[in-house]
């Protein structure tokens, strides 16, 4: 025979035959580590621990939502930081980018919460997070502008919107006035 030819010649050969003899899968002890879920176990016992873990997890991942903006915070300050304290371009851009960034958060807190939302989990204290850290950044726009003398806190910023004076002496030049 030649060399792949034949039945003799096969090394690798697979047999579908049945062997009634061999060892049913009730004989072969399971190996270690695993266990089999017991019968009497219930789906309902089950489900409701899928639940929980599901209810864990939601509430792990509101929590990270909630502390997502302490790292936009520190990034916006370290920017604020270094766009310094005049009047220029980037400055302005990077202040009202530090007030538009928290407002805009403070306003789809219900979006940025939904997908956390169940009834196991409450989201409660992550959204009071969320909106203090976005307060936080508010703040510090607010405190950038007034540091860039953007904000009116001087009696002399009103003066255009002040009445004028009543006149309360009158002087006149060398003729009497009858």
């Amino acid at each position: 025979m030649e060399k792949g030819k034949g039945v003799v010649g096969r090394r690798w050969a697979i047999d579908f035959t049945d062997n009634s003899t061999a060892p049913s899968s009730r004989d072969i002890p399971d190996p270690l580590g695993f266990t089999r879920a017991s019968p009497d176990q219930d789906d309902s016992t089950l489900s409701r621990q899928k639940k929980d873990a599901e209810a864990n997890w939601k509430s792990q991942k509101a929590w990270e939502v909630a502390q997502a903006p302490f790292k936009n915070l520190l990034m916006m300050g370290f920017m604020m930081w270094m766009a310094g304290s005049t009047v220029h371009l980037f400055s302005i851009g990077i202040t009202f980018s530090a007030l538009w960034q928290p407002i805009s958060a403070l306003q789809g807190v219900g979006k940025v919460f939904e997908p956390y939302k169940d009834k196991k989990v409450d989201t409660l204290g992550p959204k009071l997070l969320f909106i203090a850290l976005n307060l936080a950044g508010l703040a510090l726009g607010v405190w950038k502008l007034n540091t860039l003398g953007l904000l009116p806190t001087h009696a002399s910023d009103w003066v255009s919107s002040l009445s004028p004076a009543q006149e309360v002496e009158y002087s006149g030049g060398g003729l009497p006035i009858r």
